[in-house]
């Protein structure tokens, strides 16, 4: 039974990803790396925690193996499985396999999406042990030196189906991510945009009034993604108010009174 050996050629940045900066990141997520922590990001949809680990995985010159997580992922997904081909049965790794060995950046997006039976299988790579048992090929990999584990985690979609278990949260340091400062979420809005400064800070003051709903009938508000894409109808003609409705407003909620309120907020910042 053979391996198959994949190139991580696909999985290196190789030009840098606009990251500005809001606090200290940047150093603690270094360190982090250097000490060979495992690292949860946590903050709310949209807020750049994905931008952030591509620029800290350019900077750093690792590899990037990013998975999505979704409640019907397993273990196998993860770490991977033997399949049949023409030569018989080849064991494939998965991408959280291929990580350990070969020394890159596992970046686990929406952790909580996947079941807890399924992201138990970190324990062991996440704490001084720092192997991954491959029951089913009867190895235990122990993790490249260059080896770390990143997750995101948003607090606000947490419950008692949907969480993490203390036993896993207890294994990260954390860095806490929200929107921006104003001044800097227009920034990042024109840059990413290609829009003028003025009109990226009216969609920052439409956007604060949406995260002041939160809570009242929206489970959050329009994220800094959702005004870079504002920003980028903007740029391609789109009148301000119609590219709000089309990516601030009617992606984030179906009641009627709260489209009101939301496009009230719109015609009240223009």
């Amino acid at each position: 039974m053979r391996s198959i050996v994949t190139n991580l050629d696909a999985y290196r940045i190789s030009s840098e990803p606009f990251y500005r900066p809001v606090e200290s990141e940047i150093a603690l997520f270094t360190a982090a790396h250097k000490s060979r922590m495992p690292v949860m990001l946590k903050g709310p949809t949209g807020c750049g925690k994905t931008r952030f680990v591509e620029h800290m995985a350019w900077r750093l010159g690792k590899p990037l193996i990013t998975v999505s997580c979704h409640e019907d992922m397993t273990a196998s997904d993860l770490v991977g499985r033997y399949l049949l081909d023409t030569d018989g049965t080849v064991w494939h790794d998965g991408p959280l396999t291929l990580a350990v060995r070969e020394g890159a950046i596992c970046y686990l997006d929406e952790i909580v999406e996947a079941r807890q039976d399924t992201t138990v299988v970190i324990h062991s790579l996440t704490d001084d042990r720092r192997i991954l048992p491959l029951e089913k090929k009867n190895e235990v990999v122990r993790a490249h030196p260059d080896f770390q584990v990143v997750i995101s985690y948003n607090p606000g979609y947490q419950s008692v189906l949907k969480d993490l278990k203390e036993s896993t949260k207890q294994r990260f340091g954390a860095i806490a991510f929200g929107y921006p400062s104003p001044d800097i979420e227009a920034e990042i809005v024109a840059r990413e945009a290609g829009i003028d400064r003025r009109t990226a800070e009216t969609l920052v003051r439409i956007a604060e009034r949406s995260r002041n709903l939160k809570g009242q009938g929206l489970e959050e508000g329009a994220s800094t993604r959702m005004l870079i894409n504002a920003g980028l109808l903007v740029a391609a003609g789109i009148a301000i108010e119609a590219a709000c409705q089309v990516a601030m407003v009617v992606p984030i909620t179906d009641d009627p009174d709260l489209r009101d309120a939301l496009s009230g907020a719109i015609a009240a910042c223009l």
